[in-house]
């Protein structure tokens, strides 16, 4: 059954390989793609999303810009990882639809249109888009399918501070916001997104399609020591929407530190959280060969 999905992104060249993973795969009908600041500025974001659809030839597939800040404190990045311009130098071709405004208006009036929960999102970057659309649009956001979020850690060491991860620190309100609700939420942590790596072979085999090369370059610069890539987070978020089986899901109850310590967007687990489901372990070489088989 193909899966009707919006994604909600911050490309970077993670996201950017799970985009094209998306485009690529028939099981999803991507209907929209919706960016907000996170590994770098919004406007940066928004063109490169713009620009992996025009690499492709999905120009029919509508960008929607969203939120530039958080929503209560400053702003983080990740250009140490991604480069200036998101994508470490891998040069795509200009947006040949220019994106528009209004992220959560769009995803409101989306919702509102079709069959409740025949939508998912797939929430690639900080949540802050989503956040804005529960508080805003109540009864849109209810009608989501379901929300998959590549955001947080449990056991893992985090990669923002010493035990927070870098989407979740990045609007650490807008997490709470997103977990106190009633949407159908799966996120997908450091704890599993760690285990997914590429090694440079790997990367080299996907260069049997054009959105394989695009994939390969993009993977090429997230090589950590020029053998293995970094970890492949939202990817992940692609992989388990698509075959969930590939992931051992628990349901844990969990807060957020809203605090303005090192650990702000940290997950705690307790009694008094929130149910999520969270994926907490991963077929690593299950999930490879899935994600090279949309580039073959």
């Amino acid at each position: 059954m193909t899966r009707r999905v919006i994604i909600d992104t911050d490309p970077g060249l993670d996201d950017a390989v799970a985009i094209l993973f998306a485009l690529n795969s028939p099981q999803f009908e991507v209907i929209g793609l919706t960016t907000v600041a996170g590994n770098i500025g919004i406007e940066r974001t928004t063109t490169n999303a713009g620009g992996l659809l025009a690499a492709v030839g999905r120009c029919d597939i509508p960008v929607f810009s969203g939120a530039a800040t958080a929503m209560a404190r400053d702003s983080i990045d990740a250009i140490v990882i991604h480069g200036d311009d998101g994508l470490r130098g891998v040069t795509l071709p200009p947006p040949v639809v220019a994106a528009q405004a209004g992220a959560v208006d769009w995803l409101a009036a989306t919702l509102m249109a079709a069959p409740s929960g025949t939508i998912d999102i797939l929430a690639l970057g900080p949540l802050t888009n989503i956040a804005q659309l529960i508080n805003h649009h109540p009864a849109a956001a209810g009608r989501i399918g379901q929300l998959v979020a590549m955001g947080g850690t449990i056991f893992e060491p985090g990669n923002a501070g010493p035990a927070s991860e870098f989407n979740f620190a990045s609007d650490p309100e807008a997490v709470a916001v997103v977990l106190h609700s009633d949407i159908r939420t799966t996120i997908v942590p450091l704890d599993v997104t760690r285990r997914v790596r590429a090694g440079r072979d790997y990367v080299e085999a996907l260069r049997g399609s054009p959105a394989g090369a695009i994939a390969a370059d993009l993977l090429t610069g997230y090589l950590q020591d020029d053998r293995q890539s970094r970890p492949l987070h939202d990817p992940c978020v692609m992989l388990l929407a698509l075959e969930p089986t590939l992931f051992t899901l628990e349901v844990h109850r969990l807060t957020v530190n809203l605090g303005d310590d090192a650990d702000a967007g940290a997950l705690t687990r307790s009694d008094h959280g929130s149910p999520v489901v969270v994926a907490m372990q991963v077929d690593a070489a299950g999930a490879l060969a899935l994600l090279a088989s949309a580039f073959g």
